[in-house]
């Protein structure tokens, strides 16, 4: 008889050192036991439920990455017999799949398959070692806790690494998008193309959301040359570049004589952008002063060249991006809600690159082969079927592991360093500080387990309401807020209105104030007597703690949770 035991996808992928520990308590090597919870298909379940997928992150032949076998079979009870000439792995945009196809694979099929709990069991059978997460199987395991934006990487005999994740079964599998210039076959790329379709041909201004390095700009440029505008020009500026006196100059332009050192007249990037795309990018960096007129512009449709008195029309679809908590800053007064309000007529949310392991690998091959362009060096090629990777597979797995609080900007750098580092070897080799580097920044298991990708950020109008607006006093805002300690989010749902209104209520009723409207002479006060309890004073003050914090580092003082 085999002893199992239960292993969640984010034990397996915990630490290295799990792997003794599993066999140790099992006393023998032979089973493992673990539950991940798949989508099984019946007359009451949506049309849109994902399914499992294997998608290939490295293989000898570097052309294989990226490929995928969807395993929606499973879902009606049935196994897939994985081996090295068995079965077809969709090719990107190819009528015909191939198998693994690696002659280091055994012919001994890998079994997998649903297991009686309703996760996926994997069978080894004697062929090719396995290795999930960090467990190598002996024999047989079940995956457990398998969720949207999570994968888990297999190694097949330390040559091919593939990740399973789930995707939604209908998306068309495509490693990437000449048109959009998108590299990515995962679930949040599926999506994200869905929504910039969806959006491209409108003229709405569209808010890009997402961390720092997610690519943001690229998808701005995706919704112009997706858009009747693509013939028209594309132009780009950064907010946060733009000081206080020359905003108006850069964006609106200047009469020649408005000021000394006008010599000639500019036509401003507002008017350099006509017929086509102004792109403000970190537009939660800019200033108060261009927010203003920034508003002006965006309301009228019109703009006065800096020294001059005559409106000029302008016909400009503004795409704008941050990584900034708008909402806090709002709340803050540091981001006036009218301007949000009109730069959000939709809005994109972008995944994190910790959210789309399926696509580390194909996203660090393509900057692999621009920094060898770069270098003007080819991708080492051996006709020795036996020969170990370019891309070993320990190192692809240590990628797919990693955290990446830089996103897709970090992971070009990390590829440029191994590059370089490795020019003239035939495998890639990782220096001691960038292993170190990797190692430190793993996925931690509570993270594996609660993490998820947002259901959808498609076009985000603001929907028709169950209350209108209009309908909700004073008293009424004031007791939800009270209600949910200035929480927006919780407020507009007890209130069953969309948060963007309570932006626009809070500015209608004079009584209700945000930590931006409190004098510092009130906060310090306050301060005192409740002897720096964030908390307290934010009860005292009846406004959002979170920004009262801000507004509290600000004026120099410690909250009393940060003294020691």
């Amino acid at each position: 008889m085999c002893r199992f035991h239960r292993l969640t996808v984010s034990e397996l992928t915990a630490h290295r050192g799990a792997r003794d520990s599993v066999f140790v308590s099992t006393g023998r090597r032979d089973s493992i036991h673990a539950s991940t919870k798949i989508p099984h298909k019946s007359h009451a379940e949506p049309s849109d439920a994902l399914v499992p997928v294997l998608t290939i992150a490295a293989h000898p032949d570097p052309d294989r990455i990226g490929d995928r076998l969807v395993l929606d079979r499973i879902g009606t009870g049935h196994e897939v017999l994985l081996s090295r000439v068995a079965p077809d792995f969709q090719r990107s945009n190819r009528a015909l799949g191939a198998p693994l196809a690696d002659l280091c694979l055994s012919r001994t099929p890998i079994r997998i398959g649903p297991a009686a709990d309703g996760g996926i069991r994997i069978t080894q059978q004697g062929g090719s070692t396995v290795v999930v997460g960090d467990v190598e199987i002996p024999h047989v395991i079940d995956l457990a806790g398998l969720a949207p934006g999570r994968g888990v990487p297999i190694v097949l005999a330390d040559r091919v690494v593939l990740v399973l994740h789930l995707v939604e079964p209908t998306a068309t599998h495509h490693r990437g998008d000449a048109a959009m210039d998108m590299v990515g076959c995962g679930l949040g790329m599926t999506r994200l193309r869905r929504e910039i379709g969806q959006i491209a041909d409108l003229e709405a201004p569209v808010l890009i959301r997402g961390e720092t390095g997610t690519g943001k700009e690229r998808v701005a440029r995706a919704l112009h040359d997706s858009s009747p505008r693509r013939n028209g020009p594309y132009v780009s500026v950064n907010l946060a570049t733009l000081g206080r006196e020359l905003a108006a100059a850069e964006l609106f332009g200047v009469v020649r004589g408005a000021f000394t050192g006008a010599a000639r007249d500019r036509e401003g990037l507002f008017r350099a952008a006509h017929g086509g795309t102004l792109f403000l990018d970190e537009v939660g960096e800019a200033s108060t002063e261009v927010q203003a007129v920034l508003l002006r512009v965006l309301e009228t449709g019109q703009l006065y060249p800096v020294g001059g008195d005559k409106p000029v029309d302008i016909n400009v679809r503004v795409i704008a991006a941050t990584d900034a908590d708008l909402d806090t800053q709002i709340l803050d007064g540091r981001f006036k809600a009218p301007l949000f309000h009109r730069l959000a007529g939709c809005e994109l949310y972008l995944p994190p690159l910790r959210d789309r392991p399926e696509d580390i690998g194909l996203l660090f091959y393509h900057f692999a082969r621009a920094e060898l362009a770069a270098l003007r060096a080819q991708m080492p090629v051996t006709h020795d079927p036996r020969a170990g990777a370019w891309l070993p597979p320990s190192i692809m797995v240590r990628l797919l592991r990693y955290r990446w609080p830089g996103n897709i900007r970090q992971l070009r750098n990390v590829a440029r360093q191994l590059v370089i580092a490795s020019r003239g070897q035939s495998q890639l080799r990782l220096d001691t500080r960038l292993a170190a580097e990797l190692d430190s920044g793993r996925v931690e298991q509570a993270h594996m387990e609660l993490s998820r990708v947002p259901e959808s950020s498609a076009c985000r109008s603001v929907p028709n309401p169950r209350r209108r607006p209009a309908e909700i006093s004073e008293p009424e805002l004031v007791a939800a807020l009270r209600a949910s300690s200035w929480d927006l989010q919780a407020t507009a749902d007890q209130l069953r209105v969309p948060r963007a209104s309570i932006y626009d209520l809070i500015e209608r009723f004079p009584s209700v104030r945000t930590a931006g409207d409190l004098a510092p002479a009130e906060i310090e006060r306050c301060y005192r007597e409740c002897s720096g309890d964030l908390g307290r004073m934010a009860a005292q003050l009846e406004v959002s703690r979170r920004a009262l914090g801000r507004r509290v580092k600000e004026l120099g003082l410690e909250p009393a949770s940060a003294i020691k």
